[in-house]
Parts: C-alpha cells; structure tokens; sequence
C-alpha cells in the first residue's frame, strides 16, 4: 500500500481513501475527522465528527449543540476502525483536547498532526511523539528566527511592567481559545492571585475550560456602560481581550493602558511596531523553528508533507538532512494567532 491510498490531499482537505473520512475538512463533508477545536481546523456542517470530548465540546459551544449530524468522543491512545485503516488520536500540546491523528493501513503509518507545540502548557495534556512513515506537519512558524523563549520568561516580563507602571491597565491580547487560558494559567503559577479581567468574547471559553477541569482562578468580566458612565479604569489591572480590540474604542475606557500582545508573531518588532503594540509577548501555541526541525526528525518518517504555513523553508531543510518532503498547499487555513477567525461566542458589551 502507498502513502496515497492512505492520506491524499483535495480541494476540501485532507481525504483518507482508506477510511473514506476527511481530516479537518475546510467545507461541510459527510465524516470528518478533527484535530482541534480552532475554527480555521473545526467547522460545523459536518454529517458525522470523530473527535476528543473535549474538541467535542468546544465545538458545541462555538457553534451549537447541532453542529453536526452526528458525533462521537475518542480518548487519546484509543484506536478504532475506520474502514480499511485503524484511527488513533494522540495529544497534540496546542490547546485542550488538540490532537495528531494516526491512520495505520497496509503495514503504513501516517500521523496528521494538525497544529502542535511541545513547549509545556498547564492547561491541555502534553505533545506526545508518534513513530511513522508519513508525517503531516504544520509549519505556522516554519523560518529559522522564530525561536521562542520560554513562556515563563514573558509572563515575568508582563508581571515586571506591572509592577513598574502600577497605575496603568495592562490590554493583554491573546486568542480566545487555547491562548488566554494558558496566558492566565501561567500567571497563576507565576504567583498573580489577583482578578484578570475578560473581554466579554473570553468569558465562555474560560468558563468552559473550568468545566473541563482546568483551574483559572478569579476571573472577572469587563462590563459595559451603566447610565452613560463609563465602568472602573482597571489602573494596576490585567485585561484579557481579543487582539483586534487593542487601541479600538473599546479600550479607551482603561487607565493609560499599556498595550500587550502573546503572540509567535512577536517575535518579529516589526509587527509589534505596526500593530502599536507597547509590551510585545512572544508566547506561542505552535511549535517554534527548533522544535519543528526536532520533531520531523523524531518521527523517524522517511516522507514529511508540510502544510499551512512556511512550507518551503522546512521542506528545504528536510530534502537538506536527506528527509524526503514536500508542500501540500492547502487552501483554507489561517493563523488563528491573528485573531482573524470568526469567534462564535458573544461580543463585549
């Protein structure tokens, strides 16, 4: 059996001839399998879904109870047969309940890997590696200057610039799923016991997170307008909020605030400049350049397919360490670190 017979790329993503399901399909499909929750990789309109329970679960919240014909839960090292293939989901460290797919047929291996990191995060179960043959990796980050220093180092940079401007609300903006709740779960093992105050677009995510298990601490939602007054400033206060609202109208309502953004993308000035960000965080739940390179070489797999992202930089460096590779250019999935997808829960007042 090929490769081909196993995982072949199309117009609607990735489609397994073997099983005859498609892996975080980019348009409504009769099965589809998911990695994760993040809307550039989990859409609804699917006839049937075979997640984790807590993808599961994040999806319903997104998007409504119905937002598929049909759904069933997998646990991370559970195989079931799908067809002609056998179908395992192991954790994928990016956010809770992210996982990489195993598709096993025909004596092959090929793992999809959706978007992972392996730098530790308290709030999903960690990236474990999966020996194969193919391995489908993402490549966000995939250039020689994204290496990320470690999380903690930043969250001390934000909690410094606190106690330097005590005065001053800190706009922390970070993705609603997955990165706000790591960035307080961090602050939290940082020894920041105060209240972190919550774009109204964060609220349901954080509550979810709790739900399934994940301690956040006190949170506190950021009201809106009472009897045309504008709510408490927030000096001294940490505000988690989307990075599109960052200097927009609705962050004139905080003392003198200090605009910070946990992003991989910081690690370029040159967007933090553009962005008018004052405090850039570089905090990143994608793997970084190093560990990228660490991981396609781990797999053990004679052939690495390189999607969404810098396809070519990596498939240069493996066809360079004598590892077979090519680009799948598939079309239809974003950066949710942007924060340009579409977030199905409801806006700040």
């Amino acid at each position: 059996m090929r490769a081909e017979d196993i995982l072949v790329p199309t117009p609607a993503g990735l489609w397994s001839p073997a099983a005859e399901v498609h892996i975080d399909p980019v348009r409504p499909v009769p099965r589809a399998l998911i990695t994760h929750g993040h809307s550039d990789h989990a859409r609804a309109g699917h006839g049937a879904v075979l997640a984790t329970a807590d993808t599961l679960a994040i999806m319903a919240a997104r998007y409504g109870a119905d937002f598929a014909g049909t759904t069933q839960a997998i646990g991370t090292g559970e195989t079931v047969r799908i067809g002609e293939a056998a179908v395992t989901f192991f954790p994928a460290g990016h956010c809770l309940g992210s996982a990489q797919i195993l598709l096993e047929a025909g004596g092959l291996r090929v793992v999809v890997s959706g978007d992972y990191k392996r730098e530790r995060d308290p709030t999903c179960t960690p990236f474990e590696l999966v020996r194969c043959d193919v391995f489908v990796t993402e490549a966000t980050f995939g250039l020689p200057v994204f290496r990320f220093p470690p999380a903690a180092d930043e969250i001390a940079k934000l909690l410094g610039s606190l106690a330097l401007f005590p005065d001053r609300t800190h706009m922390l903006g970070a993705y609603s799923l997955g990165k706000a709740q790591r960035l307080i779960a961090l602050l939290r093992e940082a020894g920041y016991d105060r209240p972190i105050h919550l774009h109204g677009a964060m609220v349901a995510l954080c509550r979810l997170y709790e739900d399934r298990g994940v301690p956040l601490g006190p949170l506190a939602a950021v009201e809106g307008r009472t009897g045309g007054r504008e709510k408490p400033a927030l000096p001294g206060e940490i505000v988690l909020c989307p990075p599109s609202t960052l200097g927009d109208r609705w962050s004139r309502r905080f003392a003198d605030p200090v605009s910070s953004f946990a992003s991989g993308w910081m690690r370029v000035r040159a967007r933090a400049r553009q962005r008018g960000v004052e405090l850039p965080l570089v905090v990143s739940d994608h793997a970084d350049w190093e560990d990228l390179c660490t991981t396609v070489a781990e797999t053990g797999a004679a052939e690495i397919w390189v999607t969404h992202g810098e396809e070519e930089a990596l498939v240069h460096w493996c066809l360079t360490h004598g590892i077979a590779a090519r680009p799948l250019r598939l079309v239809g999935y974003g950066d949710e670190e942007e924060g340009a997808a579409v977030e199905a829960v409801a806006p700040a007042p």
